[in-house]
């Protein structure tokens, strides 16, 4: 068995742990700097390591004689886990949105003798092999959308919005820049701005740019797409009050005030949902056509435990990503971009699955519900 070293015990890690375990082929080891989430992780023989990510000799001894590091540790503390991966030979997957951060895993993967896989997640993660699925049937690209949301199924404030992962997560995806390719060219556009309005199934919704969702999607496909775009999905309403935080009353500058407000006022929730919305339009065999991938997908149980939406497509990303590398599915060693991954391949992996809509819930319905996915002239 594999042995791997999940770095995080929080919501998303803690189901990362758990997805590993339940298989019964990976030897699983959880790090966290809390005891008390050690604790509730420590369960159906999970060893545990107190750890402080930041103490880079403490971290490399922590990582030795593992096959992989799984990263779940927050953005700022993911450079540390990736460094440490390099130092001690072993395998390395992160969930980063983080721009900054991604940029450096490829420099340290630079002649690596193992795999640096950043990135495995929802978006960035599964939206880019779903866009680059896509976009590969195209003759002549000219518009690649992505659009992708964790949103609460039954919203209840002001901001149409629960607290489903990470805090500084969401801080700093609207805070950040973003990629984007316009008008075939490679730029930064800022984040919560160009708002626009959609409806599925009903009911509306809105998207904005926020950041670190396109993954390497922008340099992957630049030369090739005159318009590539990543928004967070929201309910409508939501945009325009996230903007007086940050804008007017500033805490854009001032993050941990933001987060404890945002920790003290927004209530978590587990009935949540995952949209995943992909459009391409383009040329295909001398006719103008468009393709569009939409999905949502819903919580479930993981070893028994119920998991909201968020955690379930997050840490089946990972864990898909890791079996993909063990089964010899993925290249050895550098740097791997998540649109290198086939989809049919990935939908197919037993983690993949949790996206292909193939686990029931406990009602016997299908976790994962299809929305739309059509091809129209």
């Amino acid at each position: 068995m594999k042995s791997i070293l999940v770095i995080g015990a929080g919501k998303i890690g803690s189901t990362i742990v758990d997805m590993l375990n339940d298989t019964g082929d990976y030897t699983v080891t959880v790090a966290d700097g809390s005891a008390e989430a050690l604790e509730a992780a420590a369960r159906n023989g999970i060893k545990t390591v107190q750890l402080d990510f930041s103490d880079a000799v403490a971290l490399q001894n922590a990582l030795k004689g593992h096959y992989a590091v799984l990263s779940a540790a927050p953005y700022h503390l993911t450079g540390h886990v990736a460094k440490a991966a390099r130092l001690t030979g072993v395998n390395y997957f992160d969930l980063t949105e983080d721009v900054a951060t991604t940029r450096m895993v490829k420099e340290l993967s630079e002649g690596a003798e193992t795999a640096f896989i950043p990135q495995c997640g929802l978006a960035p993660g599964f939206i880019s092999i779903v866009a680059h699925d896509i976009a590969r049937r195209f003759d002549k690209l000219d518009t690649v959308r992505l659009r992708v949301g964790a949103l609460p199924q039954y919203p209840s404030n002001a901001l149409s919005y629960n607290l489903t992962w990470s805090t500084d997560g969401v801080i700093n995806e609207y805070i950040e820049r973003c990629e984007a390719v316009v008008d075939g060219v490679l730029r930064e556009v800022p984040a919560m701005e160009e708002l626009e309005e959609f409806s599925l199934d009903g009911t509306r919704y809105e998207a904005f740019n926020t950041s670190g969702g396109l993954g390497t999607l922008c340099e992957t496909l630049q030369g090739k797409v005159r318009n590539l775009n990543y928004k967070t999905i929201r309910y409508p309403g939501h945009c325009a009050l996230m903007r007086v935080l940050l804008n007017d009353l500033q805490l854009r500058n001032r993050r941990e005030v933001l987060k404890d407000i945002l920790e003290n006022a927004v209530p978590a929730t587990m009935q949540d949902m995952v949209i995943v919305f992909v459009t391409v339009t383009g040329e295909r065999e001398g006719r103008y056509v468009q393709e569009t991938y939409a999905r949502s997908i819903y919580g479930q149980k993981v070893a028994g435990v119920q998991r909201t939406a968020i955690q379930v497509t997050t840490a089946a990303g990972i864990c898909a990503m890791l079996d993909l590398l063990v089964e010899g599915k993925l290249p050895s060693k550098g740097f791997v971009r998540q649109e290198e991954i086939d989809l049919d391949t990935f939908l197919a992996n037993r983690f993949g699955r949790v996206y292909a809509g193939e686990r029931l819930d406990e009602a016997g319905e299908p976790a994962v519900k299809n929305i739309r996915l059509d091809a129209v002239a």
